[in-house]
């Protein structure tokens, strides 16, 4: 993906086209968030997988029966999509591009692991919310940081491993539950709720946002 500050993730490596260890526990609290709210909405099961991948996430939502179009800015992750799922709409794109101009809104909008990765989390932050229809869902994850769990990483001693310092195109930011709710909030969306997920909460390797967008 590229911005006008010029940074560049199309060469984003993606050794194949399965889902990752990160996803064993990202990926069912997603599904269940999804069903309750397309089961409680009435709306049409349309997703938007805002920084899909290889496409596998994409693959077991379609499998599930939901219509989803995804984009995501790494050439070798769309690659092994086409290769695995010829039949998904599943393109190149950035967080930064007029997406919603593009492909519309969606009533559901997820990003898995995506919003530590960008340099400009406003801008990300407005394509999410322009993506989202009015009275929609944006389910995002990203690596849980909190007082706890950072005294933790620094005892044991894995901070450096943990910070990605060596890892191109890897984690440049690091989200709180209240630094990620207020990009959320500031973007226009209705305070979000938050899960946390794998390993007891203050050790959470992960949170999960729902955010609503509202209506009028």
């Amino acid at each position: 993906m590229s911005s006008a500050a010029g940074e560049d993730y199309s060469g984003y490596r993606y050794p194949h086209s399965e889902t990752n260890p990160s996803h064993g526990i990202l990926l069912q609290p997603t599904f269940d968030i999804l069903e309750d709210y397309f089961a409680n909405s009435q709306r049409s099961r349309r997703v938007f997988d805002l920084g899909c991948g290889n496409g596998s996430v994409a693959s077991l939502l379609t499998a599930k029966g939901y219509d989803v179009t995804g984009i995501d800015p790494s050439k070798e992750g769309i690659a092994q999509a086409k290769s695995a799922y010829p039949n998904l709409r599943l393109e190149i794109g950035s967080a930064y591009d007029d997406l919603a101009g593009r492909y519309g809104s969606f009533p559901a909008v997820i990003s898995l692991e995506v919003v530590e990765h960008v340099y400009a989390p406003r801008d990300y932050a407005r394509t999410l919310f322009d993506l989202v229809e009015p009275g929609g869902i944006a389910v995002l994850s990203t690596p849980y940081h909190g007082y706890i769990k950072n005294v933790a990483l620094a005892l044991s001693g894995k901070m450096d491993s943990h910070f990605t310092a060596l890892w191109d195109h890897g984690h440049i930011k690091f989200w709180s539950i209240k630094t990620l709710g207020t990009l959320l909030v500031e973007a226009g969306f209705e305070a979000p709720s938050f899960r946390r997920v794998g390993r007891v909460p203050p050790l959470a390797k992960s949170m999960i946002a729902i955010a609503i967008k509202p209506s009028v």
